[in-house]
């Protein structure tokens, strides 16, 4: 079994509140789970309310699997219109 685990640090330019940055946060949340099958969940920054900072997490019993699938989660939050990836760590454990 392998876990690979995805970091990203986001930046929400137009959330000017913490009510805009959660409802922000929510949907991209629904979004990585109900399209990717990750587990995912805000892990810092939870106070900031321009930035956030996202952990994803991906099961799978092949490693290389596991390193694409969270690939592709990654190339989603490049797209996100909401949210810019300032930065992001791909781990595998």
């Amino acid at each position: 079994m392998h876990v690979g685990v995805l970091q990203v640090r986001l930046s929400i330019p137009g959330a000017h509140s913490l009510k805009d940055k959660r409802r922000v946060v929510k949907s991209i949340l629904a979004r990585l789970r109900d399209r990717h099958e990750v587990a995912a969940a805000e892990v810092d920054d939870l106070d900031t309310w321009n930035r956030a900072h996202l952990g994803i997490a991906f099961v799978s019993r092949d490693k290389r699997h596991a390193d694409s699938h969270l690939a592709k989660v990654l190339e989603g939050l490049h797209r996100e219109r909401e949210a810019v990836v300032l930065e992001s760590e791909l781990e595998l454990l």
